[in-house]
């Protein structure tokens, strides 16, 4: 039987991993409208780090979210890896989602009768191409950590096995909405070497949401929305690592 995800990914010789054109998002609830996204137009390079940077209510959850499948454009299109993911039928999307993007959020979700193995393998699992779950938490700084339970693991602990449950699907994208949100900012600079490591040896497109202005001197490029637009953007040319941030 055909992979499902084979009429989106027919073809993965572009440079680019997304490309949004007209991308608009409305929200109705009754009769009022809200906006989320207004025409957005967004290229993402293979193995960039991106920030998306703006205040709450700007638009960059919404936009991670149709860029990673979790939901769908009003109007407008998104491509990945040259394929029309605004076309692509629910089954498409859920095999899209499996097996080529790895999500992190604000609160980690962790299993909690699971150990972070067993949180992990849960992902490889049912992954067409996985990482060995020892391999995904010795990447992310937790292999002497194999056998705890969440509850026995800090904040930034548990947001570093969240991190390997992503990646050890073998992911192109890694979509992560404040992931340091709820950590204090030693532990956060942790996390998110751990996510500058495996941009550096996996190749991983990341692309970070958050609020904080410091993050963003950390990536090839940032990305600034406002009011559901594209407000600007910059490369940086001399990307710092995380240690080297001044929160």
């Amino acid at each position: 039987m055909d992979d499902p995800a084979d009429g989106i990914l027919r073809s993965m010789d572009s440079p680019f991993v997304f490309q949004a054109r007209g991308l608009t998002k409305i929200y109705r609830m009754g009769e009022v409208e809200v906006v989320a996204l207004r025409d957005v137009d967004l290229d993402l390079h293979r193995g960039e780090f991106i920030v998306l940077l703006g205040p709450s209510g700007s638009g960059k959850s919404t936009l991670l979210n149709i860029l990673g499948g979790l939901d769908t454009a009003t109007s407008g299109h998104v491509i990945y890896g040259g394929q029309d993911l605004t076309a692509a039928t629910e089954r498409e999307l859920t095999a899209f989602r499996r097996d080529h993007v790895g999500f992190v959020f604000q609160f980690y979700n962790l299993i909690p009768s699971l150990t972070a193995r067993e949180n992990v393998a849960a992902v490889t699992e049912i992954a067409s191409r996985p990482m060995r779950p020892e391999a995904a938490l010795e990447l992310v700084g937790m292999g002497q950590r194999l056998e705890h339970f969440p509850a026995q693991l800090s904040g930034g602990e548990q947001q570093r096995v969240a991190i390997a449950r992503a990646l050890a699907k073998n992911p192109a994208v890694l979509l992560c909405d404040e992931p340091t949100g709820a950590l204090d900012s030693a532990t956060g600079i942790v996390v998110l070497e751990a996510l500058e490591r495996a941009n550096r040896e996996l190749g991983t497109t990341t692309v970070v949401i958050t609020h904080n202005m410091v993050i963003a001197e950390m990536a090839h490029r940032v990305i600034r929305l406002a009011d559901g637009r594209i407000a600007g953007g910059e490369r940086n040319a001399t990307r710092k690592t995380p240690v080297e941030l001044s929160w």
